[in-house]
């Protein structure tokens, strides 16, 4: 995207993107497919606009034949950070002969649904119960998303890079 360069995460963007996960998800835990992950400790990229402020950040974990997305945030949705951190995964996926690059999101995020779809993704499967197991681990997750939907379930979607992994 004109504007965004993504790089891997330095010294001087931690106190951001750490700014930026406990905005999205009240601190640096998060939990997908029963696993709690410490985002703080995981490979991040960061979009910087022109004058060096981060603009959004994604962390990933790479397992098997695919790269898992844990975290995408954008500091304001609808500014191209979101779908430049993408790519940039993607190719990352790609460069180290990754099959896939996959994701976890919940059954109420329909905005992350839309935006996931519109570059590329499919659904694979739906995880029934996922968030609901996923609260065993983070109690705070509300019982009520986004639209006030019901939070119960995790659904899974990815990506093929064409690398063969």
């Amino acid at each position: 995207m004109d504007g965004v360069e993504v790089r891997a995460v330095g010294p001087a963007e931690r106190t951001a993107v750490d700014a930026l996960h406990e905005r999205e998800w009240g601190g640096p835990y998060v939990v997908a497919h029963d696993t709690r992950h410490d985002v703080r400790t995981l490979p991040t990229l960061v979009a910087l606009d022109a004058t060096a402020t981060v603009v959004g950040a994604l962390t990933y974990h790479v397992d098997g034949d695919g790269l898992e997305v844990v975290t995408v945030v954008a500091a304001v949705p609808g500014g191209g950070a979101g779908t430049a951190l993408l790519a940039a995964a993607t190719a990352v996926a790609t460069e180290a002969g990754l099959a896939r690059v996959w994701l976890v999101t919940s059954n109420d995020n329909l905005r992350a649904l839309r935006f996931y779809q519109r570059r590329g993704m499919r659904l694979v499967r739906v995880d029934q119960g996922g968030v609901d197991r996923a609260r065993q681990l983070k109690p705070e997750i509300p019982l009520v998303g986004e639209h006030g939907i019901p939070l119960h379930d995790e659904l899974v979607l990815e990506l093929l890079t064409g690398a063969e992994g």
